[in-house]
Formats: C-alpha cells, structure tokens, sequence
C-alpha cells in the first residue's frame, strides 16, 4: 500500500497563509480586487446616470487604461528604488481619497463626467504601481518555495472576485441604491484594505549574498534613465525573458480581440440575444482561471518549467478554432474553461519565474515591462478585430487566434533555447534559486 503523502504536501496551495505578513497582504490584495470588481460596475451606471450617450462612458474607461499604460514603467521603477510597503500603502490611500470623492460629489448631487474620468483615471494609474510593489515584495517575505502557491492563490482570486463576485456585489447594490451610494462599498473595500496594510512590518533585512542588489536598491545617484536602461539590458540579453515577452506580446494581439469583441456576436448569432449566454460564457474563461491557479499551485514547479509555461499557453488558445467552428453551446463553454485553465496556469509558473530568476533590485522594472508589453498591445487587438471580421470570416479570424500561438510556442522554445536553459538552471522547491541568467 502506497504510503499517504506528507502534510507539506497535501497543503502546499494554502502553505503561504502561514506567514503572518503574507496573510496580511493577501487580505489587503483580496480586498482591492473586489472593489475593483465593483467599481467597474459601479462606474458604467455612474456614468449613464449622468448621460445615456456611449461615448462618455468610453471617455471614462479610457481614462482607466490611460492611467494604467501611463504608469507602468514608473511603477515598476518606484518598486526597484522604494520600499514596497510605503508604495502599497500610498496606493490605497488614494484608492480611498478617489473613491471617497465620488460618495461626497455624489450625495451633493455634484457628480460629473469630468469627475468620473479623473477617479477612473487615477484608479487606472495607482494599479499600474500597485502589482510591480506586489511582485517586488513577495521573494522578501517568502521562502523561494512558497512563491508558486503564493502566485496561485493571488491567481485564483482575481477571476472570482474581479470579473464574479466583486460585478455581482455591485450589481445588488444598485439593484436598491443610486451608483454614488453603492460606490461606499468599494470605499469600504478600500479602507480595509489600507488598515491591513498598515499592519505590514518593515522587510526583512536581505542576507550578506544579496547585499550589493539591497545597495543597488539605496543609491540614490541612479538616474530613472540608467534603470530603464539596465533592465532593458538585462531583457535582451536573457533569452527566456526576451523571447517569452514576444511571444506574449503576439498572443495577447492574436487572441484579445477575438475574444473581447468578436465572442459577443459570435454568442449572439449562434445562440440568440439573451446577454445571459455571453456572460455565462465569460464566467467560464473565469472558472477555468481559478482552478488553473489552484491546480498549479498545488503541484511543485515543474522540472521543466519553461517547456511547461510555454506550451501550456501554447494549447490554451487552440479551443479558439473550435469556438470559431462550433454551433454548440456546451462546447463552446468547455472551450471556455479550457482556455481559461491554461492562461492561468501558465501566468502563475510566469510570475513565479520573474521573482525566482530576476535579480531582486530589479524585479519590479521586469514586471513592469511584462506588464507594458500586455496593457500596450491589448487595445490595438481589440481595435483590429472590428475593422478585420468585415474582411475576413469570423471563424477564419478564430482558427488563427488558436493555431498560431500554438505554432509559435515551438518556436519559441527552440530559439531561446528553453530546454536546456531550464536545465543548467533548476528552480527546486527546497529553497534554490537559479542565477539570474
């Protein structure tokens, strides 16, 4: 009879949680995602309070991703040069003072689009230096071999807050108050999120091996430009980090669009208008983002890891030909999940990898720059979908949103050299982390 595994094991998802500083930062990261969650759905009947016309709600949501793109580089600089915990806080804090601004207009009746696109614009940009902290503290707060089901859970969390729990919160909020009152509850959110903060403890001292990146960190003479510089730098010449980057950049303009835009109609034209089809569908790709992250982050790091990351994301968009193809409904949400699984399941072996391969006093530039290539790409894909399915067949532009990804992940793992780099650099769950090469 095979012996039961050991208790390590068996918890190895939740084993973060045993950190004290951990738990408080997950809390505070659970609390913001809801209420970003509900802020996107607070926002949308915000804005159509004031004005039914479309076109001021895209003024507002662009706000959000201009702040966003806007902030990227810089927050991944400021995570590399200050203390993250400063950062996250000061992160909340204006989430509170941007969203307490819209209860007190809103109660005085004074509420605008001007004032909403301003808030969405700050919201956009206080993530934007929120994730690179994030990424930045976690290795100085946990051992090497908590990061994988620390990304996990992060990972899980995000879908089933972000795009389920935190929209249908809002959604009975508004269901019996007007937009700036439910808006209190992502104010509460918020707040608390703040308060957890401030019980964050300063880092811990970094060992004698990581003393000249802790100096790199408190020099002051570096000018922003020789940070940017020295990340790019190290970028281009690591070739699982140069290559992985493009190749997500093509993913992202290959499979966001198609998704984001085409997927509606699609769903309407098979199956009907009743908006319940699509969102269900949307919930699906969630679903299967949860239980990737879990899955992952219940397993060790893949020996493999590279191969694994990147082939994973490979297969995750072929579902998309049959998307394309399909007239059935219960195989188009199976795709869904299938997607879904895999994104996020390559994603958290991705931020694992950043934060075990990447040297410490650069990580959050490296994230950043991950995080610049995704946000930079994504509005082009969804603005190419359009204007594309008037001059190529919907199921065409599906089939190779799902083949070409695919496709291009062999070739990726052959020209960085994947397989044997993972090799000569092994990232163990007993603690080592492989040079940063």
């Amino acid at each position: 009879m095979n012996a039961a595994p050991p208790a390590r094991d068996r918890w190895r998802a939740v084993r973060p949680l045993a950190q004290r500083e951990f738990r408080i930062l997950f809390g505070a990261v659970v609390l913001s995602v809801s209420a970003a969650g509900m802020w996107a759905v607070v926002m949308v009947f915000a804005v159509i309070r004031i004005d039914e016309d479309p076109v001021q709600l895209s003024v507002v949501a662009a706000a959000n991703a201009i702040g966003l793109l806007a902030s990227a580089i810089p927050g991944g600089i400021a995570a590399d040069r200050l203390p993250r915990r400063v950062i996250l806080r000061a992160v909340e804090t204006l989430n509170v003072l941007a969203v307490g601004s819209v209860v007190i207009a809103g109660q005085f009746g004074a509420l605008t689009i001007a004032h909403l696109a301003a808030v969405s614009f700050v919201l956009g940009a206080v993530a934007g230096f929120f994730f690179p902290a994030y990424s930045a503290i976690l290795p100085r707060i946990l051992p090497a071999e908590h990061l994988l089901p620390a990304n996990g859970l992060e990972g899980a969390i995000r879908p089933a807050l972000q795009q389920a729990a935190g929209p249908a919160m809002a959604g009975l909020l508004l269901a019996a108050l007007i937009p700036s009152q439910a808006a209190t509850a992502v104010l509460i959110a918020h707040g608390l999120a703040l308060v957890l903060l401030l019980r964050l403890r300063p880092e811990p001292a970094a060992p004698e091996s990581a003393a000249p990146e802790q100096a790199a960190e408190r020099s002051s003479a570096r000018g922003i430009r020789h940070d940017l510089v020295e990340a790019v730098q190290f970028t281009v010449r690591t070739p699982w980090l140069l290559c992985t980057l493009l190749f997500a950049t093509i993913w992202v303009l290959l499979t966001i669009g198609p998704e984001e835009v085409l997927l509606p109609f699609v769903t309407r034209d098979r199956f009907g208008d009743d908006p319940r089809l699509f969102g269900f569908l949307l919930a699906c790709f969630g679903a299967g983002g949860v239980v990737g992250s879990i899955v992952v982050s219940s397993l060790r790091m893949p020996r493999r890891y590279l191969t694994a990351m990147t082939l994973v994301w490979g297969v995750s968009t072929l579902p998309f030909v049959v998307i394309g193809l399909t007239d059935q409904y219960w195989l188009m949400a199976l795709c869904g999940l299938a997607c879904g699984f895999g994104f996020s399941y390559g994603n958290v072996i991705w931020g694992t990898l950043l934060q075990r391969r990447v040297p410490r006093h650069m990580l959050g530039r490296i994230s950043s720059l991950d995080f610049f290539v995704s946000l930079a790409l994504m509005p082009l894909s969804m603005a190419l979908a359009g204007p594309l399915a008037t001059v190529v067949p919907v199921p065409v532009i599906f089939v190779v949103a799902g083949v070409a990804p695919f496709v291009l992940s062999f070739i990726v793992l052959w020209v960085a050299r994947m397989p044997q780099d993972e090799i000569a650099h092994p990232l163990d769950d007993g603690g080592g982390t492989a040079a940063a090469v």
